[in-house]
């Protein structure tokens, strides 16, 4: 194409975005304009996809972590033919219903890969990403897995520490298929860079190991030439476009006054004058368009030849890389749990959960090849190793775990761009004191909907001396409250199998499992065909013929508790029942019937658990009896924590007395 037929396409993202944002009143129209001749070069030249048929597994994947600025992705979309953006979507930019949100939403239209807005987020999105590309394609091999991941990021995802984390790791593992377009427009919304940030990002990049390139990020030439550059390279790129926010706008551009806010009809019509677009608003000229659909077109002999590939591979290979694809597990996957829960229930061990944990997943690794383990320089704590799981390392991706070193942010964003990349499970471990690391990563998988796993041991007091800085009180609680996650605590190794296998089975939202350090006493002793676990609470320990006078309820490690008070509060004469609780969500999912069956009417009930309150009452009730934490714990011998704070069967004991006897008053 002609210099002037590029440069018109451009045009076309920057009066779309403009115009869309000019209508909602609402959008940040500087970084389209300013980065559509990026976009332009590389959806029209370089990119390889189908908008026909916009899930391709080898498709190249494209991340806005930028994602303010939504219209680019939007508007290029739009053009390139995807049915799920079509001139309407733009025209209701920000709109309740629309695709086009505020910033781009998995989910909400093909072409969007991953939700962006919160910054650097994207660019760890599309280090995880990569990773799946290189082990995928070690395992099926080139002519099925051969793709590249771009990134568009700016200053602001720069800033964010998590970038650092993300691109340390990339260059670390040499993702030489990572390529990042660094949007260097010197502006963020409260000004020049150069008020809050003097960083060398060049400097910087090479200095975690990756190639860098400088371009004007105007010239199409340098763009492409930057990008058939780093496409040869042997380290990840970075491609350091220098571009000025809201380019064409005659006032605002290159000014903070660009980035956050509509420009307003005079500017616009300022800048269709510079720019020499004479469209209406929404309008766009026949031969540009055209143009643009004939790039959309491009990759369909490509995509034809690949699903040739697939179609000509041994069956049994392409069995599993379509079965992996769609998500499914393995059709024995269900009978193979049930023979280890049978096992369990021929000897209960009294085992820690983070090492039932590790005994579960030695037999979930051997049935599930789509597994990828890792652990955030905790492994020997967290278990999640096996003898199935060879760590990664940046010469060999055929193993099955990830040393993400000191990364818990990047880690929980990368394992997010796994997940979304599709054929693989990913699984990490971590303290759970340090979800707080995780927790931007893990909400935005539960916005997403999609299937990671966070195995967060030491899960109380129950640490013991590293104290309260590792100890959490507040966290079960905290990622209780965020919508779509499951939060699991079991209490012994069958429920921890249980747990397992409801995590790896809910492929629409990311799990949670809490795991304890100490040991614990094995609740179930009896073989049970249902996943109990699934309905969230059940009762593990019954008042027998009696009508329960009390009720505990108790999660992880609080159910021996509970059980060893009930036989206190049985020999007391007090009928008591014990209820484990090893998952709000899936209690709280089940039907009025069940829960109100599991509640019960006991004159007492009492909660259990070793962190705060919050949470419990819709369970328990709010008159009801809490036995767990109120503050900040403190650094000594596990059994002397638990009964300084009170979290013993005694505690419970002295406490239902009392309550009965209040009542009885």
């Amino acid at each position: 194409m002609t210099q002037q037929k590029n440069t018109r396409m451009a045009h076309a993202i920057r009066f779309l975005s403009a115009d869309a944002v000019q209508q909602a009143n609402s959008g940040h129209p500087g970084l389209p304009m300013g980065a559509a001749d990026i976009a332009t070069v590389l959806f029209t030249r370089f990119m390889k996809f189908d908008p026909k048929q916009p899930s391709w597994p080898d498709r190249d994947r494209f991340v806005l972590s930028a994602g303010h600025g939504s219209m680019l992705l939007y508007s290029s979309l739009y053009l390139l033919g995807y049915k799920d953006i079509d001139i309407q979507q733009i025209k209701n930019f920000r709109q309740l219903g629309s695709n086009t949100a505020g910033h781009p939403e998995y989910g909400h239209a093909a072409g969007i890969e991953t939700t962006t807005g919160p910054l650097g987020q994207g660019i760890a999105n599309a280090v995880g990403m990569a990773m799946a590309e290189r082990k995928l394609s070690d395992e099926f091999g080139n002519d099925l897995v051969d793709h590249h991941t771009y990134c568009l990021a700016g200053d602001g995802c720069l800033m964010e520490g998590i970038s650092q984390e993300a691109i340390t790791l990339a260059g670390h593992l040499k993702l030489n298929k990572l390529i990042v377009f660094w949007d260097d427009n010197n502006i963020s919304i409260d000004g020049p860079i150069s008020i809050s940030d003097s960083t060398d990002q060049i400097g910087r990049f090479e200095s975690a190991n990756w190639n860098t390139i400088s371009v004007d990020g105007h010239d199409h030439d340098a763009i492409a030439g930057a990008i058939e550059s780093a496409q040869a390279s042997q380290k990840p790129t970075l491609i350091a476009c220098k571009t000025k926010i809201g380019f064409g706008a005659p006032n605002k551009a290159g000014t903070a006054a660009a980035h956050g806010a509509p420009l307003g009809p005079d500017e616009i019509a300022g800048a269709r004058a510079a720019l020499e677009w004479d469209a209406e608003p929404f309008e766009v000229p026949e031969d540009v368009l055209d143009n643009w659909r004939i790039a959309g077109l491009r990759g369909t002999h490509t995509r034809k030849d690949w699903e040739q590939r697939l179609s000509d591979s041994d069956a049994n290979l392409r069995g599993e890389f379509e079965r992996r694809q769609r998500g499914d597990l393995p059709a024995k996957f269900d009978e193979k749990i049930q023979e280890l829960k049978k096992e369990i229930a021929a000897e209960p061990p009294k085992k820690a959960t983070r090492k039932a944990s590790q005994a579960v997943l030695e037999v979930i690794n051997g049935i599930l090849s789509e597994t990828l383990g890792g652990s955030a320089d905790l492994t020997g704590s967290n278990n999640t190793n096996t003898s199935q799981t060879p760590p990664i390392t940046p010469d060999d991706f055929s193993g099955r775990f990830v040393h993400w070193g000191i990364r818990e942010h990047a880690m929980a964003a990368a394992m997010n761009g796994i997940a979304l990349h599709g054929g693989l499970i990913p699984y990490s471990g971590g303290f759970l004191i340090f979800s707080d690391y995780c927790r931007p990563s893990i909400r935005l998988a539960a916005l997403m909907g999609i299937r990671a796993i966070h195995v967060l041991t030491h899960d109380s007091i129950g640490l013991g001396e590293d104290g309260p800085t590792h100890q959490p009180v507040e966290h079960l609680a905290a990622l209780r409250a965020i919508p779509n996650l499951k939060v699991f605590r079991p209490a012994d190794v069958t429920e921890t199998a249980e747990c397992w296998q409801l995590a790896l089975e809910s492929a629409d939202g990311p799990s949670a499992i809490a795991l304890t350090r100490q040991d614990l006493e094995p609740v179930r002793t009896s073989y049970e065909g249902e996943n109990l676990c699934g309905r969230g609470a059940y009762e593990a320990a019954s008042s027998g013929s009696e009508e329960a006078e009390v009720s505990l309820f108790a999660s992880g490690s609080e159910v021996e508790i509970a059980m060893a008070a009930k036989a206190a509060l049985d020999a007391a004469g007090h009928a008591t029942r014990v209820i484990s609780v090893p998952c709000f969500e899936l209690f709280e999912a089940q039907g009025d019937a069940y829960r109100a069956s599991v509640i019960g009417n006991s004159a007492v009930n009492v909660g259990i658990e070793a962190a705060i309150r919050q949470g419990w009452d819709a369970i328990i009730g709010s008159d009801a009896v809490f036995v767990g934490m109120s503050g900040f714990g403190a650094s000594a011998p596990y059994k002397e924590l638990y009964a300084h704070f009170g979290i013993t069967a005694e505690a419970v004991v002295e406490a239902v007395e009392a309550k009965l006897s209040t009542a009885s008053e």
